[in-house]
């Protein structure tokens, strides 16, 4: 036992020391190579040049201004005359800079490790630049290198679909090598959803350097791959217009023009802001204001934004229904201005918007005057459940898949959505109040286009914002969904009646415009009303807070859908008559600049 003991240990011993010397002569070899190697050896990333982002018609929407950038050699100290005297010729050329902040970024970035020249000043327009570069130029100190920053010329109009670049953090710069060497990512918008392309590919130069890191050779030059541009399918023009439109009109909301096939001509977010305070860092000031204005500015509405759709989602409950319980669709309804549940204590009234009713209702009659009490009563036949399952896979409650960055989900809720969220059972009230929009259901505006879009052709198509990515066309998934093709012409003929009947809830705004389109209004309420009420208040009479938001969702034309256009109002009250009048001038605006030709 003794013998084994000594062997162990002698084992063990010579173990230990072979480990020993493969790490001082095999591994560390590696190391003190690529040591010795970088101090005769240097490696500078050159910077592509980002991507820029134009219009349907070649507008630039995002676009790179050309100047410059200075650094500072590393190993001066903060006393030293050296860096003093750069510096104040800094500030005495360029009155605007602030000496503390140079010094500041000075001393983070320099260390006895540091051999690379510290920016100091990030971006200098040309033209400033043109009259002192001769005089900066001689100054062995300071290094002055090509440099271009972002810039957006339509400003706010833009700013939710196209997004701005900003200073990169620590996450992201360990993330992606170019983000590292640029200093700069897509924070929001196209910005942030094609940043990858965008940004390019970096080049570099391998210089051999002497022990003062003095170039004296070039070994090595890869030029970057950049230029990669996006064009949308955005009309800038037609953005301008809605944006000036909502100004005018003093509302809040949102506006989507799409094509039937998923392309999007615009996309507004009212009100906006501008883009081009981000580029360089926000002030404090500025973003306090983005933050305290009640209409959100920041908030890019039509993917982040989630509403009630109120009766915006009674044509896909009706084919919901007709989906899930055969032959429902055939039996008309009788609305005497609400219906009754439960008894007693329990009991609860549910109206229809119209107090006097609208009698005998078949299923044109309900999309055409919107009638409450006919979705109630076959909600109640067919259940939460069902009816959710099939809202779903019409596009509403649901990502729409468009190329922008985090779109928000909404709520189509069921039985064991409200458990999880509330851990609370399921009331048949809420079924009653799903079936025309109310209560817990959420969606985006741009999922109510998508899904117009797919009552218009049957098409459940994907919303792209980019037409060509790098020269390369982009293409959207589309899914057919087989309805009865009755149930949808008699859908289709209702929302015909909506903007082109009496009686129709788009009547009076939409009667008049030079193509014939179809729709559906929608009023969701943002407050409920006591069992008590008898007679409730005029959205008017309302504060402002407390009033209904105002939809309208429209196709044209109406015999060979091309055009989507869907308007919200936030607290707007009845979609016909303060949605209605956005979406009219709208299709006005495409008619006369020669949209609808074909």
């Amino acid at each position: 036992m003794k013998y084994k003991f000594i062997i162990f240990i002698f084992i063990l011993f010579w173990g230990g020391m072979i480990a020993r010397l493969y790490h001082v002569s095999i591994k560390s070899n590696f190391y003190y190579a690529e040591l010795a190697k970088d101090n005769i050896e240097s490696k500078r990333f050159v910077k592509p040049v980002r991507g820029e982002i134009f219009d349907i018609n070649g507008n630039l929407l995002a676009m790179n201004q050309i100047g410059f950038s200075i650094s500072v050699m590393p190993h001066l100290k903060q006393t030293d005359k050296r860096l003093n005297a750069v510096v104040d010729k800094l500030v005495e050329t360029f009155p605007d800079l602030n000496k503390t902040v140079m010094m500041k970024v000075y001393k983070k970035h320099n260390s006895p490790y540091n051999h690379k020249f510290i920016k100091v000043v990030d971006f200098i327009h040309y033209p400033k630049m043109m009259g002192a570069y001769p005089k900066l130029s001689l100054l062995k100190e300071m290094r002055i290198e090509a440099e271009t920053k972002r810039y957006y010329p339509y400003g706010k109009y833009s700013a939710h679909i196209v997004g701005y670049t900003g200073r990169s953090n620590k996450k992201e710069n360990e993330k992606d090598e170019v983000v590292d060497v640029v200093g700069k990512v897509g924070k929001t918008g196209l910005e942030r959803h094609y940043n990858k392309v965008l940004q390019g590919e970096l080049g570099h130069v391998i210089s051999k350097v002497t022990a003062t890191n003095k170039e004296v050779e070039t070994l090595e030059k890869i030029h970057p791959r950049d230029n990669k541009n996006i064009k949308l399918n955005v009309d800038i023009l037609l953005q301008q217009m809605i944006y000036e439109r909502f100004k005018e009109s003093k509302e809040v909301g949102v506006a989507i023009v799409m094509r039937t096939n998923g392309e999007v001509l615009s996309a507004v977010s009212y009100p906006s802001y501008d883009p081009n305070l981000f580029v360089g860092g926000i002030s404090t000031k500025d973003w306090k204001a983005l933050q305290e204005d009640l209409a959100h500015p920041f908030t890019n509405k039509f993917i982040h934004g989630t509403y009630p759709p109120g009766s915006t989602i009674k044509m896909g409950m009706a084919l919901a229904y007709s989906q899930s319980l055969q032959g429902i669709l055939n039996h008309n309804e009788h609305c005497s201005g609400g219906i009754t549940l439960g008894k007693g204590k329990g009991k609860r009234k549910f109206r229809c918007w119209s107090r006097w009713g609208h009698g005998p209702v078949d299923l044109r009659k309900s999309i055409r005057e919107s009638c409450d009490v006919y979705f109630y009563n076959k909600s109640l036949k067919v259940g939460i459940n069902a009816m959710s399952k099939q809202l779903r896979s019409f596009g509403l409650g649901v990502k729409t898949g468009v190329d922008l960055p985090r779109e928000y989900n909404g709520v189509m809720p069921d039985k064991a959505w409200k458990k999880k969220r509330y851990n609370q059972s399921w009331y048949m009230g809420e079924t009653v109040i799903s079936s025309i929009g109310q209560g817990y259901s959420l969606v985006t505006p741009l999922q109510v286009a998508r899904y117009t879009a797919l009552m218009a052709t049957s098409k459940l198509v994907t919303p792209r914002i980019a037409k060509e990515v790098d020269g390369n066309e982009t293409k959207g998934k589309t899914k057919t969904i087989p309805f009865d093709a009755h149930y949808l012409s008699e859908i289709r003929k209702g929302m015909y009646d909506v903007c082109n009947v009496r009686g129709g809830t788009a009547y009076k705004t939409m009667k008049n415009l030079p193509i014939v389109v179809a729709g559906k209004t929608g009023t969701s309420q943002v407050t409920s009303i006591p069992q008590s009420t008898v007679k409730r208040l005029k959205e008017e009479e309302l504060a402002y807070f407390k009033r209904s938001h105002a939809w309208i969702t429209t196709y044209a034309p109406y015999d060979n859908p091309k055009y989507i256009v869907a308007v919200l109002v936030e607290h707007g009250g009845h979609g016909g008559s303060t949605s209605g009048p956005i979406a009219a001038d709208i299709y006005k605006w495409l008619y006369a600049q020669g949209y609808f030709k074909e």
